[in-house]
């Protein structure tokens, strides 16, 4: 999987991305700077080891950086270092091909993957705390015993996978190629940041097994990696694991450090590339300094102060005040060679790329000739600040201890999060304006206009039939132990209770959650209402998406911009959104600034003023975002599955943007009366997770929200669905080079008590990356890059979804594999083996759902919403745990009826309507390119 990660606060760019912004009141204090306490070591053969211990959960996460990226690629090989990533999945001496994913997941794992940047690739997993010794033994196995088993027919499927990764990640993704061939005119064909990270398909299809061979034995010596294990752990038991799995592997080569020289850009460089897209974007690059020196920290403020959300100088000129844009973005790509600043501009229907350009070229002017005001530079300082604290609450995947490895690779110094949040501080208007000066001139950059239009893919080579291809193993590096030869023996379960939060309600009937949460000074915290678009009368889908989108844009004291500066001032963010039978309004920030944000949240829940000209504004936003939905080919077959299973007349038909009719009709009142009727008290709950006490949250909750009035809510009563007759619905993507493919039944509500045995049947059936749906398509035929299957439990029966991109030449034979993995789960038990394994990742996982404040509230609204018990997750685990073969197979036949299942395919219709004749699907029912009956 490419993950491209740049620097912290490169990183936390998107998340500020939807945040708002405010004009400088007085300057807050700022909070003393955050310490990370690690222990680093190395171990003989040159592998540093970074411990860091943290017992807040009964988890560990192990985090692998390999020091090795397409900055060491050889020319001719692009995307070979992520391939190689691919190939480190596929197999070891002691790891036959897919039992680490069966193991892993099966002890509970979670945020387990790998992701390829240009300098490194890691590899990490989340994992119970007694199965920290699988961990270790899996990654100690791909990094010893690799090269033992590593054969043709392991690299010919990967490069598959690779290349439907491409398809769907670069190919079928809108503006995929346009940001590929952006990179392309940054540098010359030789640099190796040329070509993207995954390479191209020609490349890709002509790697040899002996390039594999090599770049194993030249780059994956443990004294070319760094390990971190953050979490529940015994730092000396843990020294004294790793020295066992890793100690005896010889060391490799010394890797030296690429030696690349960049050349600038001098004079500007324009180019125009179509795609399958209906909106224009203007794309800006320019050459920067590298992750870590000066200039680096004072370009991401600079991109933060130019886009960061609706306090930065592009939304608020080219979206909020011109309205020629539908949206802005801006980051300071950090990397070890060059790093790169990139502004992108989407259009606004009727408006084309160069109207874009020159509005931006007026923004960059204006900060080159008088910089930021030093309150703009101060919000996007809290803002940032606030983003790098919350990515490090989650200790895998992308947190904690990622980012360690990361300060350690780039810096050489594990705990430099301090170092990093005070350069960040330093950041001056005059440093803006500076860096602004010295490297956003109009002369050094590369502008690409994307347009409407056929995409240029490129060659596209058919590959070779493995058995021609097959050949033998090659020696392996280090020698053979025999305790490696099986699993190490988990400890003892860790036994954990999840929070179900402390509540009292006020006497207007507002339910308020807590959980206490010191590990951090953050707080997170949500308004759930009990009404989404199952409130949407008829004629209105979209309607509660609408209305909670108009709660940012003005209260009775507050204008939209204000309340955008307001939030970004307190380094906070706030977000607004409505789902199928919630509305939520949400909230994130620093312990010290939160009784100010949360100011913030009441007023828009309880005073918004639908201002008209707000109204005009949104309305237009919402149109344009319904225009880029058309381009994105899983957005439309949910759109097209969600009309097919309800209907036109049920409120679940649609998806949460409506129809362009709806859009156009709604009016102030429509959203002023829906606001009326489900934003009250008694509908709605406060829910609270982070560094803040009950107590004090009390007093908070009844100053900011005891006026709010006592009304009754309005009855919210969800018709029957009636979906329509055909089982096979097409949307037509014309030269598209995957089909995105949902298979989908209505099933289950969320308080079924058939959800254990549902969820563990759904985990062996296409929940997990080991289930039989996605080992199917993805590792045995190479058809897709991921097909996965879930429930979603609505008040109402909710749907089953099993949903993916495949390959186009392809689909026809995806669909029948599905099919006979449906049947599979229908006729015979699961046997004991995957049993176990699917029920023990639902248990072991769930504590997971706890690692962040944010998924806290998240998982503490469960209950409130669907009225589950206030117990709900402490019983939760046992439920799992009691579930049997002959439940999961009865789950399997009381829910899923393949006879009535309904296929959607979005793509190429000429190509793959000919592969479902024969499928027993009968006639295609044809929708427009919204996904909508026509």
């Amino acid at each position: 999987m490419i993950v491209r990660l740049p620097l912290l606060t490169s990183l936390m760019l998107a998340l500020a991305l939807a945040a708002g912004s405010a004009p400088a009141q007085n300057p807050l204090p700022a909070p003393a700077l955050p310490q990370v306490a690690f222990e680093k070591t190395t171990l003989p053969n040159g592998l540093e080891l970074i411990l860091i211990e943290d017992h807040r959960l009964p988890i560990v996460a192990v985090n692998i950086w390999y020091h090795v990226g397409p900055a060491n690629e050889a020319p001719g090989l692009t995307g070979f270092a992520h391939l190689f990533e691919h190939m480190m999945f596929a197999g070891t001496r002691h790891l036959p091909r897919g039992l680490a994913d069966r193991l892993l997941e099966g002890a509970g794992a979670t945020d387990s993957n790998g992701s390829t940047d240009y300098d490194r690739t890691n590899y990490y997993d989340t994992v119970p705390t007694n199965q920290l010794e699988l961990a270790l033994w899996v990654h100690a196995d791909r990094m010893g015993y690799l090269l033992d088993v590593l054969d043709q027919t392991s690299l010919s499927n990967q490069q598959d996978v690779v290349r439907n990764e491409r398809r769907q990640s670069v190919e079928n993704r809108p503006y995929g190629i346009v940001e590929e061939a952006m990179n392309h005119a940054l540098f010359p064909k030789t640099h190796p940041y040329y070509a993207s990270v995954i390479g191209s398909h020609a490349d890709i299809q002509n790697a040899k097994l002996a390039d594999v061979r090599d770049f194993f034995t030249r780059y994956y010596g443990p004294n070319n990696a760094s390990i971190v294990i953050a979490g529940d752990i015994d730092k000396a038991k843990t020294r004294a694991l790793v020295a066992k799995y890793f100690g005896t592997f010889k060391r490799s080569a010394p890797v030296a450090k690429p030696a690349v020289e960049t050349p600038p850009i001098t004079r500007e460089r324009r180019l125009t590339v179509a795609d399958r897209i209906e909106l224009p974007r203007v794309y800006m690059a320019w050459l920067t300094p590298p992750a870590y020196q000066p200039g680096d920290a004072e370009l991401a403020v600079t991109a933060q102060i130019l886009a960061g959300g609706k306090a930065g100088r592009l939304y608020k000129s080219l979206v909020y005040e011109r309205q020629i844009a539908q949206d802005t973005a801006a980051a300071q790509n950090s990397n070890a060679l060059t790093s790169t600043f990139v502004i992108d501009v989407t259009a606004r229907p009727g408006h084309e790329a160069d109207e874009l350009a020159g509005a931006v070229d007026a923004e960059l002017k204006a900060l080159r000739d008088s910089g930021p005001l030093e309150a703009e530079v101060e919000r996007a300082r809290n803002t940032i600040e606030t983003a790098m604290l919350t990515s490090i609450e989650k200790l895998g995947g992308a947190g904690l201890a990622n980012q360690v490895n990361q300060y350690n690779q780039y810096t050489g110094d594990p705990g430099f999060l301090p170092k990093d949040i005070a350069r960040l501080r330093r950041v001056s208007a005059a440093d803006v304006q500076r860096v602004a000066r010295s490297y956003l001139q109009p002369n050094a950059r590369v502008v690409v206009a994307a347009v409407p239009g056929k995409p240029e893919l490129g060659p596209d080579p058919k590959a070779l039939p493995v058995k021609a291809l097959r050949t033998a193993a090659a020696a392996g590096i280090n020698r053979d132990e025999a305790w490696r030869r099986q699993p190490p023996k988990p400890g003892p379960a860790p036994k954990f209770t999840l929070p179900q939060g402390e509540s009292f309600q006020l006497p207007n009937g507002l339910r308020v959650i807590h959980h206490y949460n010191p590990a951090l000074p953050l707080v997170a915290a949500e308004l759930v209402v009990k009404s989404g678009s199952d409130a949407n009368p008829d004629d209105a889908p979209g309607l509660s998406g609408f209305t909670a989108q108009m709660l940012q844009e003005g209260t009775a004291t507050r204008s939209a911009p204000q309340i955008a500066d307001e939030i970004a001032q307190l380094g906070a963010f706030l977000g607004s959104g409505s789902s199928t039978d919630a509305s939520t309004v949400s909230l994130l920030s620093l312990k010290s600034t939160f009784a100010q944000a949360l100011d913030v949240l009441a007023d828009v829940v309880q005073h918004p003023a639908f201002p008209t000209a707000e109204v005009e504004r949104q309305r237009a936003a919402r149109m344009g975002a319904l225009t880029q939905q058309r381009d994105n080919p899983e957005q439309v077959a949910a759109v097209a599955s969600a009309g097919a299973l309800y209907g036109p007349r049920h409120p679940y038909g649609y998806g949460q943007l409506g129809t362009e009719q709806a859009i156009r009709a709604v009016t102030r009142d429509d959203l002023y009366q829906f606001w009326r009727r489900h934003y009250v008290p008694a509908n709605a709950a406060l829910i609270v997770s982070g560094d803040i006490t009950l107590d004090d949250l009390r007093a908070l909750a009844t100053a900011r929200f005891g006026g709010w009035p006592r009304v009754l809510p309005s009855p919210v009563l969800v018709g029957d669905a009636e979906g329509t007759k055909a089982r096979l619905v097409t949307v037509d993507k014309p030269g598209a080079p995957q089909t995105a493919l949902r298979v989908t039944q209505l099933a289950a509500n969320r308080k079924t008590p058939d959800y254990p045995a549902l969820q563990v049947m759904n985990a062996a059936l296409g929940g997990l990356f080991s289930s039989r749906i996605n080992l199917n398509l993805r590792e045995d035929k190479g058809y897709s890059y991921g097909v996965f299957s879930g429930f979603r439990y609505d008040r109402t029966p909710g749907p089953f979804v099993i949903a993916g991109s495949v390959r186009t030449d392809v689909t026809g034979a995806s669909i029948s594999e599905i099919f006979r993995e449906l049947r599979g789960v229908r006729t015979q038990p699961l046997p004991a083996a995957e049993l176990a394994g699917a029920r023990d990742s639902q248990v072991y996982s769930l504590p997971g759902q706890f690692e962040t404040n944010s998924t806290i509230v998240a998982s503490l609204a469960e209950p409130y919403l669907f009225d589950l018990p206030a117990d709900y997750w402490q019983t939760l685990p046992e439920q799992f745990r009691r579930v049997s073969a002959a439940q999961v197979q009865a789950a399997a036949n009381k829910y899923l009826a393949p006879e009535r299942m309904k296929v959607i395919a979005v793509g190429d219709k000429a190509k793959v309507l000919p592969q479902l004749k024969n499928l027993g699907l009968g006639m295609a029912e044809v929708r427009d390119a919204d996904g909508q009956l026509p």
